[in-house]
């Protein structure tokens, strides 16, 4: 099975003056559960090559098994410093597509008609869509084949508006990933704030936040092997 991972490439935050990316655990946990069922993935981004981490996702913190696990792992690493250029991707080479969070999605993959076609592509062929935590922002500009938002009818979650409160970043985001899904007429549901939190609709796969990554990963996995 192949999957695609899609990046950020975009470090800064709003005007802060403080650098984004995207979120170590999210990438982490959703890589090492594919890499560990066999699959072969790919890594792409917008601009190719080292796609920036969120500086506060390395912080001690922020540390979980898989992402002790990737600073160990060399190959890994080096995967990660190479990412291919999301333009070269095709949707028919692959078997499913994940893209973790952290905030640079919201600013670039968000408005990217590059990856606004490949999920497009992806959904309209059957093939597992997964997103977690403000990664589902990507989806605010893809359509279903009929025309309306792809979320629309469908139930979806992702980064809450408290938990984006919690982190003090309201009012520096484009754009609050709750009320851009809700917006798009997706049935928006939560879990608890910062807990793990999953829905499936169809095949297009949804997590609320970090927590959520290596889950979500896991019912990638079993819709695949369906």
């Amino acid at each position: 099975m192949k999957i695609a991972m899609i990046l950020t490439s975009h470090d800064q935050l709003g005007n802060t003056g403080h650098k984004t990316g995207f979120w170590l655990e999210e990438f982490a946990a959703p890589y090492y559960t594919f890499i560990d069922a066999g699959a072969d993935i790919t890594l792409a981004s917008p601009l190719g090559g080292q796609p920036p981490l969120d500086p506060k996702s390395d912080d001690p913190s922020a540390q979980t098994d898989a992402t002790k696990r990737f600073k160990a792992d060399t190959t890994a690493q080096k995967m990660l410093a190479n990412t291919v250029k999301l333009d070269t991707l095709k949707a028919g080479e692959f078997d499913a597509v994940f893209y973790p969070g952290g905030h640079g999605p919201l600013w670039d993959l968000a408005e990217d008609p590059k990856s606004v076609a490949l999920i497009e592509a992806m959904y309209n062929a059957g093939k597992p869509v997964a997103a977690v935590c403000h990664a589902p922002g990507v989806l605010r500009h893809v359509k279903a084949p009929n025309g309306e938002p792809l979320v629309h009818g469908k139930a979806v979650a992702g980064f809450t508006n408290t938990e984006e409160e919690a982190v003090q970043l309201t009012n520096v985001v484009p754009f609050l990933v709750e009320d851009m899904l809700k917006q798009n007429g997706g049935n928006y549901s939560k879990g608890a704030d910062w807990q793990p939190y999953v829905v499936t609709a169809g095949h297009l796969i949804t997590g609320q936040n970090p927590a959520s990554s290596e889950p979500a990963a896991e019912a990638l996995l079993k819709m695949l092997q369906k």
